[in-house]
């Protein structure tokens, strides 16, 4: 790609340090970058080697010297292209790196789907200290395309809901928190109808597992009182002598304003009501309000629930 630019003003959020750990990983774990494909062929899916210089003067190009110390002498180390000036993986741009990581697990790169993954979960452990990690793109014949996704505030969350999941143990608690994790950027609207979901699906799982099935459909806001009805939560039953009641009220209260501005932009923008052809959504910095207020009521809830039955 000669898009591979570098910027005069470009400034790097993937430090040296974990560049240094990616490429030491990699050759750890035996991973070959280029997999099915030679080094020449891998490369040119990411940059116009014929535009890059060689660095043999027997060859025009970076195409004719990778072919000649790569497949024809093979006197290059097989892991070269880290330290190559040429195709600034050690510190070029962000953009360049990330796309060449993301493509080794390429399905016509690497054949075998679970080892691609594998390869994924690596590298994103490795990425998200400097904020970023590979996520599903597209597919191609059922097969994951993979690339960059900078990590936000709301993904951070995202990540503690699933968290909590697994606390409660329920599959369908996964449903609305994987359709928030991939829509808050492409669809801002249905994030933000997933999100009211959660805080349902978790408030149903704590009456459950109070004894308190749920055989009526109320709106949010009456089912979110029952829920901190059931965990002792409600600001009316603290006492007024009790140390820091005023605050603990006032923060216990705002549970419930929480909520209802969750309602208010589900009912006005979210998945659940119909709109006008002509209606205007809201964008993805509101899909992450909801989303991260949606997280924040939902783990503290699970939370409680958690030292209740531990006697806290």
């Amino acid at each position: 790609m000669s898009g591979f630019a570098s910027s005069p003003t470009q400034q790097n959020t993937i430090s040296e340090i974990t560049r240094r750990d990616i490429q030491r990983a990699i050759i750890r774990e035996g991973i070959c970058w280029s997999g099915e494909l030679d080094d020449a062929e891998f490369l040119n899916r990411l940059y116009d080697l014929s535009s890059l210089p060689s660095t043999d003067s027997r060859f025009e190009n970076a195409e004719g010297d990778i072919w000649q110390h790569r497949i024809n002498n093979l006197d290059w180390d097989e892991n070269w292209v880290f330290s190559d000036e040429r195709l600034k993986l050690a510190d070029g741009p962000d953009e360049v790196f990330l796309h060449f990581l993301a493509e080794i697990a390429h399905p016509m790169v690497c054949e075998d789907g679970e080892k691609a993954r594998q390869i994924i979960a690596l590298l994103n452990g490795l990425l998200a200290p400097d904020g970023w990690e590979l996520v599903e793109r597209s597919t191609i014949s059922g097969r994951a395309i993979y690339g960059p996704r900078r990590l936000t505030s709301s993904q951070h969350v995202i990540r503690s809901t699933k968290k909590l999941a697994q606390q409660v143990d329920a599959d369908y608690v996964y449903r609305p928190i994987n359709r928030m994790e991939s829509s808050i950027e492409s669809d801002p609207d249905l994030a933000i109808g997933t999100a009211k979901e959660l805080v349902e699906t978790v408030c149903h799982t704590i009456l459950e597992s109070c004894g308190k099935s749920v055989t009526d459909r109320p709106d949010l806001l009456p089912l979110v009182r029952r829920a901190l009805d059931e965990l002792k939560l409600v600001p009316d039953e603290i006492k007024d002598d009790v140390k820091g009641a005023k605050s603990v009220k006032a923060v216990l209260g705002n549970l419930s304003t929480l909520v209802q501005g969750l309602a208010e932009l589900r009912n006005l923008y979210g998945t659940g009501h119909g709109k006008g052809g002509s209606a205007k959504g809201l964008t993805a910095r509101h899909a992450r309000l909801a989303v991260g207020a949606a997280a924040t009521l939902a783990i503290f809830l699970v939370d409680t629930l958690e030292d209740r039955k531990d006697g806290q």
